[in-house]
Protein backbone atom coordinates (compact mmCIF):
# COMPACT_ATOMS: atom_id res chain seq x y z
CA UNK A 1 0.00 0.00 0.00
CA UNK A 2 1.27 3.34 -1.14
CA UNK A 3 0.75 7.07 -0.56
CA UNK A 4 1.40 9.26 -3.52
CA UNK A 5 2.81 13.20 -3.25
CA UNK A 6 2.78 15.47 -6.41
CA UNK A 7 4.52 18.39 -6.38
CA UNK A 8 4.07 20.78 -9.07
CA UNK A 9 7.34 23.33 -9.00
CA UNK A 10 9.13 25.77 -11.05
CA UNK A 11 10.89 23.39 -12.88
CA UNK A 12 9.30 20.23 -12.85
CA UNK A 13 6.53 17.87 -11.84
CA UNK A 14 7.63 15.61 -8.84
CA UNK A 15 5.98 12.20 -7.85
CA UNK A 16 6.84 9.74 -5.42
CA UNK A 17 5.11 6.95 -3.24
CA UNK A 18 5.56 6.33 0.46
CA UNK A 19 5.03 2.93 2.15
CA UNK A 20 3.14 2.54 5.50
CA UNK A 21 6.11 3.43 7.94
CA UNK A 22 6.60 7.07 5.76
CA UNK A 23 9.54 5.76 3.94
CA UNK A 24 9.90 6.51 0.09
CA UNK A 25 9.43 3.73 -2.23
CA UNK A 26 10.13 5.42 -5.80
CA UNK A 27 10.06 8.74 -7.57
CA UNK A 28 9.91 10.43 -10.88
CA UNK A 29 10.41 13.88 -12.10
CA UNK A 30 8.85 15.08 -15.63
CA UNK A 31 10.34 18.69 -16.31
CA UNK A 32 8.42 21.78 -17.16
CA UNK A 33 9.35 23.92 -19.71
CA UNK A 34 11.56 26.75 -19.39
CA UNK A 35 9.60 29.51 -17.84
CA UNK A 36 8.70 32.29 -20.41
CA UNK A 37 10.28 36.13 -19.89
CA UNK A 38 9.28 38.25 -22.08
CA UNK A 39 10.23 41.24 -20.26
CA UNK A 40 12.45 42.17 -17.00
CA UNK A 41 11.03 40.75 -14.27
CA UNK A 42 7.72 39.31 -16.37
CA UNK A 43 7.88 35.01 -15.94
CA UNK A 44 5.15 32.97 -17.65
CA UNK A 45 4.00 29.26 -17.68
CA UNK A 46 1.49 27.42 -19.05
CA UNK A 47 -0.61 25.49 -16.51
CA UNK A 48 -1.19 22.77 -19.33
CA UNK A 49 2.20 21.49 -19.34
CA UNK A 50 2.10 21.06 -15.80
CA UNK A 51 -0.93 18.72 -15.78
CA UNK A 52 1.11 17.11 -18.92
CA UNK A 53 3.92 16.92 -16.54
CA UNK A 54 2.20 15.46 -13.77
CA UNK A 55 0.46 12.91 -15.60
CA UNK A 56 3.94 11.80 -16.82
CA UNK A 57 5.08 11.46 -13.33
CA UNK A 58 2.91 9.51 -12.10
CA UNK A 59 3.00 7.25 -14.62
CA UNK A 60 6.93 7.58 -14.20
CA UNK A 61 6.65 6.88 -10.48
CA UNK A 62 3.86 3.73 -10.69
CA UNK A 63 6.52 2.22 -13.41
CA UNK A 64 9.13 2.69 -10.88
CA UNK A 65 7.69 1.42 -7.79
CA UNK A 66 5.76 -1.39 -10.29
CA UNK A 67 2.84 -0.50 -8.51
CA UNK A 68 -0.61 -0.38 -10.50
CA UNK A 69 -3.00 2.38 -9.39
CA UNK A 70 -5.23 0.33 -7.12
CA UNK A 71 -1.92 0.22 -4.83
CA UNK A 72 -2.43 3.58 -4.24
CA UNK A 73 -4.56 4.74 -0.91
CA UNK A 74 -4.31 8.65 -0.33
CA UNK A 75 -2.97 11.40 -2.67
CA UNK A 76 -1.70 14.74 -1.39
CA UNK A 77 -1.02 17.86 -3.83
CA UNK A 78 1.56 20.53 -3.33
CA UNK A 79 2.98 22.85 -5.63
CA UNK A 80 4.68 26.47 -6.53
CA UNK A 81 2.51 28.87 -4.71
CA UNK A 82 0.88 31.99 -6.04
CA UNK A 83 0.58 31.67 -9.61
CA UNK A 84 -2.75 33.24 -10.99
CA UNK A 85 -4.18 30.38 -12.81
CA UNK A 86 -7.54 31.92 -15.24
CA UNK A 87 -10.53 29.50 -16.41
CA UNK A 88 -13.58 30.42 -18.47
CA UNK A 89 -16.73 28.90 -18.52
CA UNK A 90 -15.59 25.93 -20.70
CA UNK A 91 -12.89 25.35 -17.91
CA UNK A 92 -10.62 26.52 -20.82
CA UNK A 93 -6.53 27.80 -19.63
CA UNK A 94 -7.46 31.81 -20.58
CA UNK A 95 -3.68 32.68 -21.01
CA UNK A 96 -0.46 31.48 -19.15
CA UNK A 97 -0.13 31.62 -15.55
CA UNK A 98 1.86 34.66 -14.04
CA UNK A 99 3.99 32.52 -11.82
CA UNK A 100 5.24 33.49 -8.11
CA UNK A 101 8.24 35.25 -9.56
CA UNK A 102 6.65 37.84 -12.02
CA UNK A 103 6.90 40.88 -10.25
CA UNK A 104 5.28 43.20 -12.65
CA UNK A 105 2.24 43.93 -10.94
CA UNK A 106 3.63 46.99 -8.99
CA UNK A 107 1.27 49.39 -10.05
CA UNK A 108 -1.79 47.14 -8.93
CA UNK A 109 -0.43 46.57 -5.71
CA UNK A 110 -0.22 50.72 -5.21
CA UNK A 111 -3.90 50.96 -6.17
CA UNK A 112 -5.12 47.91 -3.70
CA UNK A 113 -3.02 49.81 -1.05
CA UNK A 114 -4.40 53.58 -1.95
CA UNK A 115 -8.27 51.44 -2.66
CA UNK A 116 -8.12 49.46 0.42
CA UNK A 117 -5.38 51.05 2.63
CA UNK A 118 -2.19 49.19 3.80
CA UNK A 119 -3.27 49.15 7.61
CA UNK A 120 -6.65 47.74 6.29
CA UNK A 121 -4.88 45.33 4.43
CA UNK A 122 -2.18 43.73 6.72
CA UNK A 123 -5.73 43.32 9.03
CA UNK A 124 -7.80 41.49 6.66
CA UNK A 125 -4.88 39.20 5.49
CA UNK A 126 -2.12 39.47 7.88
CA UNK A 127 0.18 40.44 5.25
CA UNK A 128 1.27 43.02 3.31
CA UNK A 129 0.24 42.89 -0.69
CA UNK A 130 3.15 42.10 -3.22
CA UNK A 131 3.71 41.93 -6.40
CA UNK A 132 4.47 38.11 -6.24
CA UNK A 133 1.37 37.29 -4.61
CA UNK A 134 -2.16 36.28 -6.56
CA UNK A 135 -4.59 39.03 -6.17
CA UNK A 136 -2.24 41.78 -8.02
CA UNK A 137 -1.71 39.68 -10.71
CA UNK A 138 -5.33 39.50 -11.50
CA UNK A 139 -5.81 42.76 -11.38
CA UNK A 140 -2.75 43.11 -13.59
CA UNK A 141 -4.96 41.18 -16.28
CA UNK A 142 -7.78 42.97 -15.48
CA UNK A 143 -5.52 46.19 -16.29
CA UNK A 144 -3.91 45.14 -19.61
CA UNK A 145 -6.16 42.87 -20.75
CA UNK A 146 -9.82 43.09 -20.37
CA UNK A 147 -10.54 41.18 -22.75
CA UNK A 148 -9.52 37.65 -20.82
CA UNK A 149 -10.46 39.25 -17.43
CA UNK A 150 -14.12 39.09 -18.68
CA UNK A 151 -14.07 35.60 -19.74
CA UNK A 152 -13.00 34.78 -15.86
CA UNK A 153 -14.96 31.93 -14.42
CA UNK A 154 -12.41 30.37 -11.89
CA UNK A 155 -9.14 31.56 -10.22
CA UNK A 156 -7.04 28.84 -9.15
CA UNK A 157 -3.50 28.15 -7.72
CA UNK A 158 -1.23 26.02 -9.56
CA UNK A 159 -1.18 23.04 -8.08
CA UNK A 160 -5.25 23.25 -7.64
CA UNK A 161 -5.39 23.52 -11.31
CA UNK A 162 -3.89 19.57 -11.68
CA UNK A 163 -5.88 19.11 -8.28
CA UNK A 164 -8.97 20.14 -11.20
CA UNK A 165 -7.90 17.73 -13.67
CA UNK A 166 -7.38 15.35 -11.46
CA UNK A 167 -10.68 15.30 -9.39
CA UNK A 168 -13.22 18.37 -11.73
CA UNK A 169 -13.33 20.15 -8.23
CA UNK A 170 -12.66 23.66 -7.87
CA UNK A 171 -10.70 23.48 -4.53
CA UNK A 172 -7.66 25.43 -2.61
CA UNK A 173 -6.34 24.67 0.82
CA UNK A 174 -5.59 27.11 3.68
CA UNK A 175 -1.23 27.58 3.17
CA UNK A 176 -1.55 28.21 -0.47
CA UNK A 177 -4.67 30.10 -0.50
CA UNK A 178 -2.50 32.25 2.50
CA UNK A 179 -0.40 33.72 -0.43
CA UNK A 180 -2.88 34.94 -2.83
CA UNK A 181 -4.09 38.66 -0.68
CA UNK A 182 -7.39 37.75 -0.54
CA UNK A 183 -7.36 35.23 2.27
CA UNK A 184 -8.03 35.91 5.80
CA UNK A 185 -5.20 33.79 7.94
CA UNK A 186 -5.94 34.94 11.26
CA UNK A 187 -9.76 33.11 10.62
CA UNK A 188 -8.76 30.56 7.78
CA UNK A 189 -11.34 31.74 4.99
CA UNK A 190 -11.35 34.17 1.99
CA UNK A 191 -11.23 37.38 3.59
CA UNK A 192 -14.92 38.78 2.36
CA UNK A 193 -13.77 42.45 3.18
CA UNK A 194 -10.90 42.46 0.78
CA UNK A 195 -13.62 41.18 -2.11
CA UNK A 196 -16.40 43.70 -0.85
CA UNK A 197 -13.50 46.52 -1.46
CA UNK A 198 -11.64 45.68 -4.33
CA UNK A 199 -15.51 44.57 -5.80
CA UNK A 200 -14.34 41.01 -6.68
CA UNK A 201 -17.17 38.35 -6.96
CA UNK A 202 -16.50 35.27 -4.75
CA UNK A 203 -17.91 32.63 -6.94
CA UNK A 204 -14.68 33.18 -9.03
CA UNK A 205 -12.88 31.00 -5.67
CA UNK A 206 -12.19 27.90 -5.12
CA UNK A 207 -13.81 26.39 -1.66
CA UNK A 208 -10.92 26.01 0.58
CA UNK A 209 -10.10 22.77 2.76
CA UNK A 210 -7.61 22.04 5.57
CA UNK A 211 -4.83 21.17 4.21
CA UNK A 212 -4.98 17.41 5.39
CA UNK A 213 -8.71 17.33 4.47
CA UNK A 214 -10.16 15.35 1.71
CA UNK A 215 -11.24 17.61 -1.16
CA UNK A 216 -12.09 15.20 -3.57
CA UNK A 217 -11.42 11.96 -5.65
CA UNK A 218 -9.66 10.76 -8.83
CA UNK A 219 -12.31 10.91 -11.82
CA UNK A 220 -12.80 8.39 -14.22
CA UNK A 221 -10.94 10.66 -16.92
CA UNK A 222 -7.63 11.31 -14.65
CA UNK A 223 -8.05 7.72 -14.17
CA UNK A 224 -7.92 6.75 -17.37
CA UNK A 225 -5.03 9.66 -18.21
CA UNK A 226 -2.55 8.60 -14.85
CA UNK A 227 -3.12 5.36 -14.43
CA UNK A 228 -4.32 5.99 -11.00
CA UNK A 229 -7.72 4.44 -9.59
CA UNK A 230 -10.72 6.42 -10.14
CA UNK A 231 -12.10 6.80 -6.26
CA UNK A 232 -8.60 7.56 -4.63
CA UNK A 233 -9.27 10.36 -1.88
CA UNK A 234 -6.98 13.74 -3.00
CA UNK A 235 -6.05 15.35 0.12
CA UNK A 236 -5.74 19.33 0.65
CA UNK A 237 -1.98 19.13 0.40
CA UNK A 238 -0.05 22.22 0.85
CA UNK A 239 1.58 25.12 -1.02
CA UNK A 240 4.90 24.27 -1.55
CA UNK A 241 6.55 25.62 2.08
CA UNK A 242 4.24 24.52 3.78
CA UNK A 243 4.52 21.01 2.21
CA UNK A 244 8.53 20.88 2.54
CA UNK A 245 8.04 21.99 6.12
CA UNK A 246 6.00 18.93 6.64
CA UNK A 247 8.00 16.79 5.02
CA UNK A 248 10.76 18.46 6.90
CA UNK A 249 9.44 17.90 10.75
CA UNK A 250 8.67 21.40 10.77
CA UNK A 251 5.26 21.27 12.75
CA UNK A 252 6.31 22.42 16.26
CA UNK A 253 7.85 25.29 17.87
CA UNK A 254 11.67 25.68 18.11
CA UNK A 255 12.58 23.60 14.90
CA UNK A 256 13.57 26.18 11.77
CA UNK A 257 13.67 24.87 7.84
CA UNK A 258 16.27 26.48 5.57
CA UNK A 259 14.71 25.59 1.70
CA UNK A 260 17.27 26.17 -1.19
CA UNK A 261 15.31 25.97 -4.17
CA UNK A 262 14.93 28.38 -7.23
CA UNK A 263 13.74 30.92 -4.08
CA UNK A 264 14.99 30.45 -0.57
CA UNK A 265 12.69 30.37 2.20
CA UNK A 266 12.94 30.19 6.17
CA UNK A 267 10.37 29.15 7.40
CA UNK A 268 8.99 28.53 11.41
CA UNK A 269 6.24 26.79 12.82
CA UNK A 270 3.61 29.26 15.11
CA UNK A 271 0.92 27.97 17.41
CA UNK A 272 -0.33 31.39 17.29
CA UNK A 273 -0.99 34.06 13.92
CA UNK A 274 2.37 36.71 14.63
CA UNK A 275 2.66 39.11 12.10
CA UNK A 276 6.44 41.42 11.26
CA UNK A 277 4.85 45.40 11.34
CA UNK A 278 7.17 45.72 8.60
CA UNK A 279 5.52 43.38 6.42
CA UNK A 280 9.37 41.25 5.94
CA UNK A 281 8.30 37.73 6.38
CA UNK A 282 4.99 36.64 5.63
CA UNK A 283 2.65 34.69 8.26
CA UNK A 284 0.49 32.16 6.72
CA UNK A 285 -1.82 29.44 7.70
CA UNK A 286 0.34 25.94 7.99
CA UNK A 287 -0.68 22.73 6.85
CA UNK A 288 -0.88 21.70 10.09
CA UNK A 289 -4.71 21.76 11.40
CA UNK A 290 -4.85 25.40 13.85
CA UNK A 291 -1.16 26.29 13.43
CA UNK A 292 0.40 28.94 11.51
CA UNK A 293 3.73 29.63 10.20
CA UNK A 294 5.99 32.66 9.50
CA UNK A 295 8.74 32.29 6.27
CA UNK A 296 11.04 34.93 5.02
CA UNK A 297 12.04 34.80 1.20
CA UNK A 298 14.85 34.85 -1.00
CA UNK A 299 13.47 35.28 -4.42
CA UNK A 300 16.92 34.19 -6.10
CA UNK A 301 18.41 31.61 -4.07
CA UNK A 302 19.27 28.77 -6.40
CA UNK A 303 18.11 30.61 -9.08
CA UNK A 304 21.34 32.72 -8.92
CA UNK A 305 23.84 29.90 -9.27
CA UNK A 306 21.56 28.57 -12.04
CA UNK A 307 21.72 31.58 -14.17
CA UNK A 308 25.41 31.99 -13.30
CA UNK A 309 25.90 28.82 -14.99
CA UNK A 310 23.69 28.83 -17.63
CA UNK A 311 24.78 32.38 -18.39
CA UNK A 312 28.23 32.14 -17.53
CA UNK A 313 29.42 28.52 -17.51
CA UNK A 314 26.99 27.03 -19.44
CA UNK A 315 28.25 22.66 -19.24
CA UNK A 316 29.75 22.95 -15.94
CA UNK A 317 27.81 20.86 -13.23
CA UNK A 318 26.91 22.03 -9.69
CA UNK A 319 29.22 20.16 -8.05
CA UNK A 320 32.00 21.38 -9.73
CA UNK A 321 31.24 24.93 -9.13
CA UNK A 322 30.78 24.53 -5.47
CA UNK A 323 34.02 22.73 -5.35
CA UNK A 324 35.62 25.68 -7.03
CA UNK A 325 34.41 27.38 -4.26
CA UNK A 326 35.20 25.94 -2.11
CA UNK A 327 38.66 26.56 -2.99
CA UNK A 328 38.17 30.50 -2.41
CA UNK A 329 38.77 32.04 0.90
CA UNK A 330 36.05 33.06 3.37
CA UNK A 331 34.71 36.34 2.24
CA UNK A 332 35.61 35.85 -0.87
CA UNK A 333 38.64 38.64 -1.02
CA UNK A 334 36.24 41.18 0.16
CA UNK A 335 33.70 40.52 -2.58
CA UNK A 336 30.11 40.57 -2.08
CA UNK A 337 26.77 39.15 -4.02
CA UNK A 338 23.10 40.89 -4.38
CA UNK A 339 20.87 37.84 -5.56
CA UNK A 340 18.31 40.31 -6.51
CA UNK A 341 17.90 38.74 -9.87
CA UNK A 342 14.14 39.09 -9.24
CA UNK A 343 13.83 41.85 -7.19
CA UNK A 344 13.28 41.15 -3.46
CA UNK A 345 11.30 40.18 -0.76
CA UNK A 346 12.51 39.43 2.49
CA UNK A 347 13.67 42.21 4.27
CA UNK A 348 13.10 44.58 1.20
CA UNK A 349 9.88 44.19 -0.27
CA UNK A 350 11.43 45.60 -3.57
CA UNK A 351 10.46 44.56 -6.93
CA UNK A 352 12.80 47.23 -8.56
CA UNK A 353 15.62 45.77 -6.48
CA UNK A 354 18.47 43.78 -8.79
CA UNK A 355 21.63 41.78 -8.91
CA UNK A 356 25.11 42.14 -9.04
CA UNK A 357 28.69 41.77 -7.53
CA UNK A 358 29.90 44.61 -5.58
CA UNK A 359 33.82 44.51 -4.78
CA UNK A 360 35.51 43.35 -7.82
CA UNK A 361 38.87 43.78 -8.49
CA UNK A 362 41.63 42.28 -10.88
CA UNK A 363 42.62 40.13 -8.33
CA UNK A 364 39.56 37.72 -8.36
CA UNK A 365 39.02 34.68 -9.89
CA UNK A 366 36.02 32.74 -10.65
CA UNK A 367 36.50 30.49 -7.12
CA UNK A 368 36.21 34.06 -5.82
CA UNK A 369 32.92 35.13 -7.65
CA UNK A 370 31.15 31.68 -7.51
CA UNK A 371 31.61 31.85 -3.43
CA UNK A 372 30.84 35.46 -2.74
CA UNK A 373 26.95 34.07 -5.15
CA UNK A 374 27.03 31.27 -2.32
CA UNK A 375 27.17 33.79 0.29
CA UNK A 376 25.30 36.57 -0.60
CA UNK A 377 22.38 33.93 -0.99
CA UNK A 378 24.09 32.57 2.68
CA UNK A 379 23.41 36.31 3.71
CA UNK A 380 19.94 37.01 2.50
CA UNK A 381 18.79 33.75 4.43
CA UNK A 382 20.43 34.86 7.36
CA UNK A 383 18.00 38.38 6.81
CA UNK A 384 15.14 36.07 6.92
CA UNK A 385 16.38 34.19 10.19
CA UNK A 386 16.95 37.73 11.45
CA UNK A 387 13.33 38.99 11.15
CA UNK A 388 12.25 35.79 12.40
CA UNK A 389 13.82 35.98 15.65
CA UNK A 390 12.91 39.38 16.05
CA UNK A 391 9.31 38.72 15.89
CA UNK A 392 10.23 36.16 19.03
CA UNK A 393 9.91 33.20 17.19
CA UNK A 394 12.29 30.83 18.77
CA UNK A 395 15.16 28.80 16.80
CA UNK A 396 17.18 26.10 18.51
CA UNK A 397 17.85 24.66 15.49
CA UNK A 398 17.73 24.02 11.57
CA UNK A 399 16.88 22.05 9.42
CA UNK A 400 18.23 22.35 5.83
CA UNK A 401 16.42 20.84 2.32
CA UNK A 402 16.51 21.24 -1.57
CA UNK A 403 19.01 21.47 -3.95
CA UNK A 404 21.09 23.62 -2.21
CA UNK A 405 21.42 21.14 0.69
CA UNK A 406 22.93 18.72 -1.03
CA UNK A 407 26.16 20.38 -1.01
CA UNK A 408 28.24 19.51 2.19
CA UNK A 409 30.12 23.02 1.37
CA UNK A 410 26.82 24.70 1.34
CA UNK A 411 25.54 23.49 4.53
CA UNK A 412 28.68 24.28 6.39
CA UNK A 413 28.12 28.03 4.93
CA UNK A 414 25.02 28.04 6.13
CA UNK A 415 26.16 26.82 10.14
CA UNK A 416 28.64 29.53 9.96
CA UNK A 417 26.71 32.64 8.19
CA UNK A 418 23.65 31.57 11.32
CA UNK A 419 25.74 30.51 13.86
CA UNK A 420 23.40 27.69 14.20
CA UNK A 421 23.67 23.62 13.89
CA UNK A 422 22.13 23.06 10.62
CA UNK A 423 20.46 19.62 10.32
CA UNK A 424 19.90 17.51 7.41
CA UNK A 425 17.02 14.51 7.47
CA UNK A 426 17.27 11.15 5.82
CA UNK A 427 14.33 12.22 3.55
CA UNK A 428 15.59 15.32 1.59
CA UNK A 429 12.72 15.27 -0.80
CA UNK A 430 10.63 18.23 1.16
CA UNK A 431 7.49 19.37 -0.55
CA UNK A 432 6.30 16.25 -2.44
CA UNK A 433 7.01 14.11 0.49
CA UNK A 434 5.11 16.23 3.02
CA UNK A 435 2.30 16.42 0.57
CA UNK A 436 2.18 12.48 0.63
CA UNK A 437 2.00 12.48 4.49
CA UNK A 438 -1.02 14.99 4.11
CA UNK A 439 -2.55 11.93 2.04
CA UNK A 440 -1.37 10.09 4.97
CA UNK A 441 -3.27 11.80 7.03
CA UNK A 442 -6.37 12.62 5.04
CA UNK A 443 -6.96 8.79 5.02
CA UNK A 444 -6.75 8.43 8.60
CA UNK A 445 -2.90 6.49 8.37
CA UNK A 446 -1.88 8.98 10.96
CA UNK A 447 -4.27 10.95 12.89
CA UNK A 448 -2.58 14.15 13.03
CA UNK A 449 0.33 15.92 11.00
CA UNK A 450 2.68 16.11 13.67
CA UNK A 451 2.06 12.47 14.68
CA UNK A 452 3.05 11.53 10.67
CA UNK A 453 6.36 13.67 11.36
CA UNK A 454 7.41 11.98 14.22
CA UNK A 455 6.56 8.92 13.12
CA UNK A 456 8.37 9.22 9.49
CA UNK A 457 10.75 11.85 9.84
CA UNK A 458 14.63 11.10 11.16
CA UNK A 459 17.89 13.41 11.83
CA UNK A 460 20.85 11.96 9.45
CA UNK A 461 23.82 14.44 9.68
CA UNK A 462 24.29 18.00 11.37
CA UNK A 463 27.15 20.54 10.80
CA UNK A 464 28.04 22.96 13.71
CA UNK A 465 29.04 26.68 12.94
CA UNK A 466 33.19 27.00 13.39
CA UNK A 467 33.42 29.91 15.50
CA UNK A 468 36.44 31.93 13.91
CA UNK A 469 34.41 31.84 10.42
CA UNK A 470 30.86 32.96 12.55
CA UNK A 471 32.72 35.93 13.65
CA UNK A 472 34.15 36.83 10.24
CA UNK A 473 31.00 35.90 8.27
CA UNK A 474 28.96 38.62 11.52
CA UNK A 475 31.71 40.86 10.38
CA UNK A 476 30.63 40.14 6.80
CA UNK A 477 26.92 39.83 6.96
CA UNK A 478 27.26 43.57 8.02
CA UNK A 479 28.63 44.90 4.94
CA UNK A 480 26.33 42.72 3.02
CA UNK A 481 23.45 44.17 4.96
CA UNK A 482 24.68 48.20 4.27
CA UNK A 483 24.37 47.28 0.49
CA UNK A 484 20.91 47.31 -0.49
CA UNK A 485 19.67 51.27 1.56
CA UNK A 486 23.16 52.92 -0.32
CA UNK A 487 22.08 51.27 -3.82
CA UNK A 488 18.55 51.69 -3.41
CA UNK A 489 18.27 54.92 -5.23
CA UNK A 490 20.52 53.76 -8.18
CA UNK A 491 17.92 50.55 -8.82
CA UNK A 492 14.73 52.94 -9.09
CA UNK A 493 17.40 55.43 -11.67
CA UNK A 494 17.79 51.97 -13.65
CA UNK A 495 14.41 51.36 -13.30
CA UNK A 496 13.59 55.05 -14.72
CA UNK A 497 15.78 53.93 -17.50
CA UNK A 498 12.95 51.66 -18.85
CA UNK A 499 13.30 47.86 -20.19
Amino acid sequence: MYWLGIDIGTGGSRALLVNEAGKVAADFTAPHEEMRMERPLWAEQRPENWWDAAQAAIRGVLAAAQASGGDVRGIGLSGQMHGLVILDENNDVIRPALIWCDQRSQNQVDWINQTVGKENVLAYTANPVLTGFTLPKLLWVRDNEPHNFGRVRKVLLPKDYVRFQLTGEYASEVSDASGTALFDVVTRRWSADMLERLKLDRDILPAVYESSDITGVISEEAAAATGLKAGTPVAGGGGDQAASAVGNGIVEPGIVSCTLGTSGVVFAHMDRPLYDRHGRVHTFCHAVRGAWHVMGVTQGAGLSLQWFRNQLAPGTDYDTLTAEAATAPAGAHGLFWLPYLMGERTPHLDATARGGWIGLTAKHQRADVVRALLEGVSYSQKDCLDVIEQMGVPVEQVRVSGGGARSPFWRQLLADIFAKKVITLETQEGSAYGAALLGMVGTGAFSSVPEACRAAIRETDSVRPRPHESQQYQRGHEVYRSLYPILKPVFGLIQNLGH
